[in-house]
Protein backbone atom coordinates (compact mmCIF):
# COMPACT_ATOMS: atom_id res chain seq x y z
CA UNK A 1 0.00 0.00 0.00
CA UNK A 2 1.64 3.14 -1.33
CA UNK A 3 -1.15 5.48 -1.04
CA UNK A 4 -2.37 7.78 1.57
CA UNK A 5 -5.02 7.61 4.02
CA UNK A 6 -6.70 10.69 4.24
CA UNK A 7 -9.53 11.46 6.80
CA UNK A 8 -11.99 14.14 6.96
CA UNK A 9 -15.01 15.26 8.88
CA UNK A 10 -16.25 17.70 11.81
CA UNK A 11 -14.30 18.59 14.76
CA UNK A 12 -14.72 16.39 17.33
CA UNK A 13 -15.57 13.30 15.17
CA UNK A 14 -12.03 11.83 16.18
CA UNK A 15 -9.92 11.93 12.94
CA UNK A 16 -6.68 12.57 15.43
CA UNK A 17 -7.44 9.32 17.70
CA UNK A 18 -8.42 7.20 14.82
CA UNK A 19 -5.16 8.32 12.35
CA UNK A 20 -3.24 7.54 15.01
CA UNK A 21 -4.48 4.40 16.34
CA UNK A 22 -4.63 3.33 12.10
CA UNK A 23 -1.04 4.29 11.55
CA UNK A 24 0.19 2.17 14.08
CA UNK A 25 -1.49 -0.56 13.02
CA UNK A 26 -0.48 -0.33 9.84
CA UNK A 27 3.09 0.49 10.31
CA UNK A 28 2.55 4.16 9.04
CA UNK A 29 3.84 7.68 9.77
CA UNK A 30 0.34 9.81 11.12
CA UNK A 31 -0.08 13.66 10.71
CA UNK A 32 -2.69 16.14 11.92
CA UNK A 33 -2.77 18.85 9.32
CA UNK A 34 -3.21 20.97 11.73
CA UNK A 35 -0.53 20.04 13.78
CA UNK A 36 1.61 20.05 11.20
CA UNK A 37 0.73 23.35 10.07
CA UNK A 38 1.30 24.81 13.52
CA UNK A 39 4.74 23.80 13.36
CA UNK A 40 5.73 25.17 9.83
CA UNK A 41 4.10 28.37 10.88
CA UNK A 42 5.87 28.67 14.08
CA UNK A 43 2.00 29.09 15.81
CA UNK A 44 -1.09 27.79 17.06
CA UNK A 45 -3.56 27.78 15.07
CA UNK A 46 -6.03 30.68 16.91
CA UNK A 47 -2.21 32.45 16.63
CA UNK A 48 -2.62 32.57 12.51
CA UNK A 49 -6.78 33.12 12.52
CA UNK A 50 -5.90 36.84 15.07
CA UNK A 51 -3.09 37.77 13.43
CA UNK A 52 -3.45 36.80 9.79
CA UNK A 53 -6.69 35.84 9.71
CA UNK A 54 -9.23 33.18 8.10
CA UNK A 55 -8.48 33.83 4.41
CA UNK A 56 -4.65 33.62 4.71
CA UNK A 57 -5.10 30.24 7.44
CA UNK A 58 -7.02 28.28 4.11
CA UNK A 59 -4.04 28.88 1.70
CA UNK A 60 -1.90 28.00 4.04
CA UNK A 61 -3.55 25.29 4.85
CA UNK A 62 -4.10 23.94 1.13
CA UNK A 63 -0.59 24.93 0.64
CA UNK A 64 0.72 22.52 3.49
CA UNK A 65 -2.09 19.62 2.48
CA UNK A 66 0.09 19.57 -0.70
CA UNK A 67 3.25 19.21 0.84
CA UNK A 68 2.59 16.29 2.37
CA UNK A 69 0.11 14.64 -0.20
CA UNK A 70 3.16 14.93 -2.85
CA UNK A 71 5.41 13.18 0.44
CA UNK A 72 6.84 9.95 -1.82
CA UNK A 73 5.53 7.59 1.02
CA UNK A 74 2.41 6.12 2.49
CA UNK A 75 1.23 8.25 5.67
CA UNK A 76 -2.04 8.56 7.47
CA UNK A 77 -3.40 12.05 7.28
CA UNK A 78 -5.73 13.59 9.83
CA UNK A 79 -7.67 17.11 7.85
CA UNK A 80 -9.04 19.83 9.72
CA UNK A 81 -12.67 19.92 10.09
CA UNK A 82 -13.01 22.59 7.57
CA UNK A 83 -10.40 22.32 5.57
CA UNK A 84 -12.51 20.20 2.57
CA UNK A 85 -14.25 22.98 2.55
CA UNK A 86 -12.19 25.15 0.93
CA UNK A 87 -10.03 25.73 -2.30
CA UNK A 88 -9.10 23.10 -4.42
CA UNK A 89 -8.99 20.36 -1.17
CA UNK A 90 -11.06 17.66 -2.32
CA UNK A 91 -10.04 17.86 -5.75
CA UNK A 92 -6.26 17.34 -4.91
CA UNK A 93 -6.93 14.62 -2.50
CA UNK A 94 -9.19 12.69 -4.58
CA UNK A 95 -5.94 12.93 -6.91
CA UNK A 96 -3.63 11.63 -4.25
CA UNK A 97 -5.27 8.79 -3.22
CA UNK A 98 -8.59 6.52 -3.55
CA UNK A 99 -8.13 6.05 0.39
CA UNK A 100 -9.92 9.39 1.71
CA UNK A 101 -13.05 8.40 4.35
CA UNK A 102 -15.71 10.83 6.06
CA UNK A 103 -15.88 9.80 10.15
CA UNK A 104 -19.49 10.38 10.04
CA UNK A 105 -21.09 11.43 13.03
CA UNK A 106 -24.85 12.51 14.24
CA UNK A 107 -25.17 16.26 15.20
CA UNK A 108 -26.46 15.35 18.82
CA UNK A 109 -22.71 13.07 18.75
CA UNK A 110 -21.00 15.76 18.00
CA UNK A 111 -22.72 18.17 20.34
CA UNK A 112 -22.01 16.01 23.14
CA UNK A 113 -18.40 15.35 22.69
CA UNK A 114 -17.88 19.19 21.53
CA UNK A 115 -19.30 20.52 24.41
CA UNK A 116 -16.85 18.77 26.54
CA UNK A 117 -13.65 20.74 24.84
CA UNK A 118 -15.68 23.68 24.00
CA UNK A 119 -12.91 25.77 25.70
CA UNK A 120 -9.95 24.13 23.41
CA UNK A 121 -11.86 24.31 20.48
CA UNK A 122 -11.40 28.01 18.77
CA UNK A 123 -14.28 27.97 16.36
CA UNK A 124 -17.19 27.16 19.20
CA UNK A 125 -15.43 29.07 22.16
CA UNK A 126 -18.31 31.84 22.35
CA UNK A 127 -21.03 30.16 21.34
CA UNK A 128 -23.75 29.41 24.03
CA UNK A 129 -24.46 25.77 25.01
CA UNK A 130 -27.63 26.20 24.14
CA UNK A 131 -27.23 27.37 20.76
CA UNK A 132 -24.14 24.57 19.75
CA UNK A 133 -26.58 21.87 18.70
CA UNK A 134 -28.17 24.28 15.97
CA UNK A 135 -24.38 25.31 15.10
CA UNK A 136 -23.04 22.00 14.40
CA UNK A 137 -26.22 21.16 12.18
CA UNK A 138 -25.46 24.18 10.25
CA UNK A 139 -22.18 23.17 9.40
CA UNK A 140 -23.01 19.65 9.28
CA UNK A 141 -25.39 20.72 6.47
CA UNK A 142 -22.62 23.45 4.59
CA UNK A 143 -20.07 20.90 4.74
CA UNK A 144 -21.93 17.88 3.56
CA UNK A 145 -21.43 18.52 0.00
CA UNK A 146 -17.58 18.18 0.26
CA UNK A 147 -17.48 15.37 3.43
CA UNK A 148 -19.58 13.05 0.95
CA UNK A 149 -16.92 13.83 -1.64
CA UNK A 150 -14.53 11.27 0.37
CA UNK A 151 -14.15 7.69 -1.83
CA UNK A 152 -15.94 6.13 1.52
CA UNK A 153 -18.45 6.90 4.09
CA UNK A 154 -17.97 5.67 7.80
CA UNK A 155 -20.77 6.10 9.84
CA UNK A 156 -19.24 5.75 13.37
CA UNK A 157 -21.72 6.21 16.12
CA UNK A 158 -21.53 3.98 18.54
CA UNK A 159 -18.26 1.96 17.12
CA UNK A 160 -14.71 1.82 19.43
CA UNK A 161 -12.21 3.05 17.76
CA UNK A 162 -10.34 -0.50 16.78
CA UNK A 163 -14.20 -1.05 15.24
CA UNK A 164 -13.71 1.89 12.79
CA UNK A 165 -9.48 1.25 12.00
CA UNK A 166 -11.07 -2.06 11.27
CA UNK A 167 -13.85 -0.66 8.94
CA UNK A 168 -10.82 1.02 7.37
CA UNK A 169 -8.47 -1.35 6.73
CA UNK A 170 -11.06 -3.37 5.11
CA UNK A 171 -11.42 -0.71 2.25
CA UNK A 172 -7.83 -0.59 1.78
CA UNK A 173 -6.32 -3.10 -0.57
Amino acid sequence: MSKKIILLGYMGCGKSTIGAHIATSLSLPFQDLDVFIAEQEGKSIPEIFQEKGEIYFRRQEQEHLKRLLALPYPMVVALGGGTPCYGKVMELVREATPYSFYLQLPAKELVARLSLQQEQRPLITGIAKENLEEFVNIHLFERAAFYTQAAFVIPCLGLSVEEIGEKIRQKIK
